[in-house]
Order: structure tokens, then sequence, then C-alpha cells
């Protein structure tokens, strides 16, 4: 009998204790640190469960765009022209209207930086002629590299629940951006660029704090939390952290920057990338309630698994300045503190809307599948907007998706909204010769302030008319406008503010997307990638 009560007494800890530590890693999330020259796996934990990628999904566009140029079918000079579905896009985005023009390499500092997911779109129609086809050569470029576990629908990571990767095929894919394109490396690497008068910094949070920092990409949705993918060099050697699902920027940041420390101080090899078990593509869970609705909870869970690494601060300088101006001696700082330094300060790259300075070859848009590069758009690649897929389930590639909307309150929120409005395929059909012309209006409406944007808050159906739907230079304008209504005479432009009002009445029986997106009741957090 005392037998029989001391293995009860022991089976009860047993499952206390198998509780304890499954408590302990309740704040666990996919992460990977690996060698780049080697490919060899120092640090992983759920390395191949699937995950929605986010705006990760941005590497694996660049990767495609590259590849593109490698085979000579698109240059870096080639202008891409903006389509009404990449103008349509939900936040981030640069915000330039249909038939603007932009080169790819510009375009590619744009998704790298900015993280824009229009931009995404315009690459991926200029490469491929529409999304659909270019998302068959992300998969195709998928299956070549060895990324059995990713799936790919669109190529900026808009939320979809078809589109997923992992944190081993995330690391192959920036292994092979480093390798196979040294050339452009620099594109991960930049802290800042400017358009205008206007600079956008990085959104990754290791670069100018962390020594050693060179690279990759950030990406944030709710249901995929917090997510990025993180190079650094140290005596020679470069290392890749992989960190999915963190519940804040600044928690995906120290988890980053305590995975290379100490892989860099104590790492070793464990096995390949290539020997990591893979299952293919599984459905991915949904961090929403973690990430967006009790962040801190989940921050507080997440944190406790992040080791309390510290980086030597001012005994020899690190190359940041950030760090070597903080004092000289043995002082110390917590890789949890890097991402509440200030933010760095970097000289912006320059990029610019329209054509390279002397360019004269074709502009690369959406047209038919297998088309040429140079041809006039085919109007069907637009049909497919709305489309739906099999199983019934809309994809919000075409369309701003509820909770991929700015995290920020308020009138900035709604004027993004408010400019999420259909514009005509005939906007972008316009003679060679005022391509420059459509281009050069991206500067003028960048500048527009006051009582443009407060007449497209408050007014959408005319704003959609007068703004993204207006043709070009030469050009009769469209028969209807994005609502669907008659489009005004040019003269009505000039009528008073009363009779704008007036105008704009016959919409607000079918209120337009815009206008909807713009009054709808926001949730306690909202989302964009990043």
């Amino acid at each position: 009998m005392t037998k029989m009560k001391r293995l009860r007494r022991f089976g009860a800890l047993a499952i206390f204790l198998a509780a304890v530590v499954t408590a302990g890693r309740a704040g666990a999330t996919p992460s990977l640190v690996i060698d780049v020259a080697s490919g060899q796996v120092l640090e992983q934990d759920q390395a191949t469960a699937s995950w929605y990628p986010a705006s990760l999904t941005k590497l694996m566009t660049a990767y495609v765009a590259l590849d593109a140029v490698r085979a000579g079918r698109i240059s870096m000079d080639t202008p891409l022209m903006m389509s009404p579905r990449a103008c349509r896009m939900a936040p981030s985005k640069m915000g330039f209207r249909a038939g603007s023009e932009v080169t790819l390499h510009n375009a590619l500092i744009m998704l790298m930086v900015k993280s824009a997911n229009d931009i995404a779109v315009a690459i991926a129609e200029g490469v491929s002629g529409s999304v659909e086809a270019f998302a068959d050569e992300m998969n195709r470029a998928s299956a070549n590299l060895g990324m059995t576990q990713s799936q790919w629908v669109n190529p900026n990571g808009l939320p979809d629940s078809r589109q997923v990767t992992s944190a081993r095929d995330l690391a192959i894919l920036g292994r092979a951006l480093y390798l196979q394109f040294p050339e452009y490396a620099y594109l991960f690497n930049i802290g800042a660029m400017q358009i205008g008068g206007r600079v956008h910094p990085t959104h990754n949070g290791l670069l100018g704090r962390y020594p050693g920092a060179d690279g990759m990409k950030t990406g944030f949705t709710c249901p995929a939390g917090f997510n990025l993918v993180a190079s650094a060099t140290h005596g020679g050697q470069r290392l890749i952290a992989v960190v999915l699902g963190a519940p804040s920027a600044a928690a995906r940041t120290a988890k980053a920057a305590a995975l290379l420390d100490r892989a860099f101080q104590t790492g070793s090899p464990i096995g390949t990338l290539a020997s990591l078990p893979s299952v293919g593509p599984t459905a991915a869970p949904d961090m929403r309630d973690k990430v967006c609705r009790n962040r801190g909870a989940a921050t507080a869970e997440f944190m406790a698994e992040v080791e309390d690494m510290s980086i030597p601060v001012g005994s020899a300088p690190t190359g940041i300045p950030l760090l070597d101006s903080m004092g000289a001696g043995t002082q110390r700082i917590s890789v949890r503190e890097i991402a509440h330094l200030p933010r760095p300060q970097f000289t912006p790259v320059q990029v610019y809307a329209g054509r390279a300075p002397g360019y004269a070859g074709p502009v690369a848009r959406a047209r038919a599948p297998g088309a040429p590069i140079g041809e006039q758009p085919d109007l069907a690649a637009y049909a497919n907007d709305s489309q739906t897929p099999a199983n019934g389930e809309a994809s919000p590639i075409s369309r701003a998706a509820p909770d991929a909307t700015s995290m920020r309150r308020g009138k900035h929120g709604k004027r993004q909204s408010a400019r999420a409005v259909d514009a005509p395929a005939e906007r972008i059909i316009q003679d060679p010769a005022n391509d420059n012309a459509a281009a050069e209006g991206v500067a003028e409406k960048s500048k527009a302030k006051g009582s443009t944007k407060a007449s497209t808050a408050k007014t959408p159906a005319r704003s959609s008319t007068k703004t993204a739907a207006k043709p070009a230079a030469g050009k009769p304008a469209a028969d209807k406008n994005a609502a669907g209504n008659p489009a005004a005479p040019k003269d009505n432009a000039a009528k008073p503010k009363t009779a704008g009002k007036a105008d704009a009445k016959p919409a607000a029986a079918k209120p337009s997307a815009a206008k909807t997106a713009a009054t709808k009741p926001k949730p306690a957090a909202q989302e964009k990638t990043q």
C-alpha cells in the first residue's frame, strides 16, 4: 500500500513538472540561427513550424526580381508602371497614383525600407505580368531553393491563410540572397531612404544599434505577429537569425540580439538546414489574440524566454556611433534595452519616382502572362481583382484587409483608408509620349495638402473621380467614376463646397469601400505590414 502511494505521488509530481515546463514554454515561438557560409544550424526552436510570413514575403519578392535581372528579363533601370490594382493595396504603401512610374532599383529600396505593399505588386506585375504569374514564379523559386514548407499567393504578405512559410525556409532564403546576389546585399542594409523632402527610416531595430548588424527584413500583421530575419557579421563570420511571432517590435529585436550574441560567443553546429525535419506547408497559428489584443501578457511570456545577454559598450569601438558615444570603460548594455535606445541617425538613400535619366527602353507594366515587357497592358489583367479562391475564402490581395490598416489612429488612418479607392484601368492606357507626364504628376500629388486632403476625406466618391481616376494628359475623362456613377463635368471642379456635397449625395445610398473603411469603428489594435 505504501509503495502504491509513493508511485501515485511520483506520478503526480511528474505531471506537475511537465505542466511547469509547458507553461514556461508558453511564450516561445519559432526561432533559428545559421552560419551563412556553411549553412550549419547553430540554434533552433520550432524552426519547421508553419507560420505566416507577413512582410518577410518581400524577401522572396526581391529574390524573384533579382533572379529576373540576372536572367536578362528586366534591368534595374526598367520603369515599373503602377496599376490600379497596385494602388489599391493596404498600408504600408508609397501611395503613388495609377500610371506613375518607378525604376526597379528604386522600387526594391522602397520595398526593403518602407515595406511598401503597392510597390510589391508593381514589381510582381512588372516582372511577370500579373500577381498570379509572379506567385507561380515565387513557388518555383522556393522549390528550387529547397524551401519545402513555403507557399506563396501574393508578393507583399498581406493576410492570406494560404500563404505560409517557416523559420527554416526563411533562413534558406536569406542565405540564398547573400550568396547568389552579393552585389545587391546593400539593399537589405539601408537605414533610411528619402523621397522628396520626406525621410523613411528602416523598421529593423538592430541596424545602427547592434554591433555588426548588416541587414535583412521585418514583417508584421496581427495573425503573424512581429517577424524578423536579421543578419550580423563579426570577425568575418556572418550569421542569420530568424524570429517569428514576437508580440512587439522591441521583443523581436531583443530576441534576435540575444540569439546572435549567444551564437557568436558559444555557438556550435548542431546540423544542417537540410537535416531539419520537414512535413510541408500546414495551417499556421493565428497570433491575433496575443499580439493585437493581449499584448502585455504575451510580451511578459515572450521576454521570459529571452536570455539576458549583454553587449560591452565603450571598452572598444563597436563601429556603432550610438553605442560608442555612451561612454568608456567596461559599461555593458542588455540586449533587452537595445530596441529602446534612441533612433540611430542614418544618411538616407535618395530615391525618386519616374524614369532614370536618359532611359529609352520599354516600361514594365501589368500585361498578359508571358507577354514581353513593353507591350500595352491587357485589361483582363485587372478583371481578376475580386477573384475568389476555389475554397471560397476571399483573398485580401486586391483590397484593404480589415486587419491590415494602419496602427495609427485618428486623421492619418482615415486619410489612408479614404485613399484606398478604385481607379479605372483606363488611367494607365496612354501614349508612350505621355508616360513621363504621368510620372511627373506624382511629385505634385505628394506635395498637395490642406483642401485636397479634406475633400478626399469628406467626399470619397468625388475625390476618386478627380484624383485616382483623372485621365492622362490629352485623353478623355473616364465615363464612370470609382463608385460606378457618371463622371461629373470638368467645370464642376470649380463649384463651391456646397455644390460638391450635393453632387456626392447619390453615392450615399451605396457607400464606397473607401468611405466604409474611413467610418468603420476601429479595433483596439490595428495592423499594417512592415
